[in-house]
C-alpha cells in the first residue's frame, strides 16, 4: 500500500524499531505540519493509507472528498481530530487500537516530572543560577502534603504510585461513577467536589476529552483550591473551562500551574499570556514523545495497516465499511 505519515516533525518514526513493519509498503513521510486542506490534498492524493500522529492534523469531509484513493486511516488512542461519519460516507475505515490495557508511563513520568519542577521551582531556580543570581526562593516538599487525582484510569494509577513513593496522601475525584469505583477499590474519596480541591496541594487532572467532558474544570473548581497549591494538567486543554485557568492565576488561587496541553496546538505565539505567567511551566504537549512510546504506539498503528492489507483488519472504529463492502 501507499502509505503517508503525517507531522513527523523530527523524523523520529524512521529511526525506530517498529518502522520495520513497514517494509512491504511503499512509505512517504512527512516532516512538517500543514494546516491548508489545499497543500494536504495535493501531497495525499495517492495515498492508500494514512497515518496520523496523534492529534495533530485534523481529518475532516473537505480533506476526504479530495483523497479518492484513501481506504484506510490508521492511528491509536482517542480521535476527536476525525471526523468518523465523513470517513464512512467517503468508504474510509479508521483504525484505533484504544489501549485499554496499558497506561502510557511516559505521560504520567512528565506528569511528575511537572509536579517536581513546579513545587521545586527548578526552572526559575536554573534561570537565576545562570543569571548569577544563586538562589531565587524557596520550594516544598512533597512529602506529607496531598495529591489529589481527577480521575480513575490507567495513568492516574500510575502517578499514585509516584506519590505514594514520595510519601504523598491521594485522594480521588471524578464522575459519580468513576468515585464509586474509587471507594470500591478503597481510595480516598472526599466527601464534597469542593472539598477535593480545597484539600489538595495538587491537583492533577487525568479524564479523556470527550463532549461530556469539555470544560468539567470550572473557575469556581480552581477558585476552590489554596494560594500554594498547584494544578497539573497533562492530559487535554479543553477539559478545563476556556480562559479560566489564566483567570485563576491572576487570582492566585492556585498559586502555580504546570501544563502539557493548550487550547491551540501547535502553540507558537512566543507572547501567549498564559505560558509567559509567572507562575505557570509550561511543555509543548510532550506527555507522550519519547522514543520508547512511540515505538510502542507506532507498532500498533503500523500491525493495523498490515492486517487491513492481509484483508483482517483490527481496531476498526466503523466497522460498517466492512459489513457494506
Amino acid at each position: 500500500m501507499k502509505v503517508h505519515i503525517l507531522d513527523d516533525w523530527f523524523d523520529t518514526l524512521r529511526n525506530l524499531p517498529s518502522f520495520a513493519r513497514l517494509k512491504e509498503h511503499e512509505v512517504t513521510v512527512w516532516n512538517d505540519h500543514v494546516e491548508n486542506t489545499d497543500i494536504l490534498a495535493k501531497r495525499l492524493v495517492d495515498a492508500e493509507a494514512l497515518v496520523l500522529f496523534r492529534e495533530r492534523t485534523p481529518v475532516n469531509a473537505e480533506l476526504l472528498e479530495r483523497l479518492p484513493n484513501l481506504q484506510l486511516i490508521s492511528q491509536r488512542s482517542v480521535y476527536p481530530h476525525v471526523d468518523v461519519a465523513s470517513c464512512t460516507a467517503h468508504g474510509v475505515l479508521l483504525c484505533s487500537n484504544m489501549h485499554s490495557d496499558t497506561p502510557s508511563h511516559a505521560a504520567a513520568e512528565l506528569t511528575w516530572g511537572l509536579i517536581l519542577a513546579a513545587m521545586r521551582q527548578i526552572p526559575q531556580q536554573m534561570e537565576s543560577l545562570r543569571a548569577g543570581r544563586w538562589q531565587a526562593g524557596v520550594g516544598k516538599t512533597l512529602r506529607g502534603r496531598t495529591l489529589g487525582l481527577y480521575g480513575n484510569g490507567r495513568i492516574a494509577g500510575a502517578v499514585a504510585g509516584y506519590a505514594r513513593a514520595f510519601g504523598m496522601q491521594v485522594i480521588w475525584w471524578g464522575s459519580e461513577a468513576g468515585r464509586a469505583r474509587a471507594r470500591d477499590e478503597g481510595k480516598t474519596v472526599p466527601d464534597t467536589r469542593s472539598t477535593f480541591f480545597a484539600e489538595s496541594d495538587v491537583v492533577s487532572l487525568h479524564v479523556r476529552l470527550k463532549p461530556e467532558t469539555r470544560g468539567i474544570i470550572t473557575g469556581d473548581d480552581l477558585g476552590a483550591m489554596q494560594p500554594g497549591a498547584l494544578f497539573v494538567n497533562t492530559s487535554r486543554a479543553g477539559l478545563v473551562e476556556r480562559g479560566a485557568l489564566l483567570s485563576a492565576l491572576n487570582a492566585g488561587r492556585p498559586g502555580m500551574a504546570a501544563v502539557d496541553v493548550f487550547d491551540i496546538e501547535p502553540l507558537t505565539d512566543p507572547n501567549d499570556e498564559l505560558v509567559n505567567h509567572p507562575r505557570m511551566i509550561a511543555t509543548p504537549h510532550i506527555g507522550y514523545v519519547t522514543e520508547d512510546e512511540l515505538d510502542l504506539q507506532f507498532a500498533d498503528i503500523y500491525d493495523q495497516i498490515n492486517a487491513y492489507a492481509e484483508g483482517a483488519p483490527i481496531h476498526m472504529i466503523n466497522p460498517e465499511i466492512r459489513d457494506n463492502s
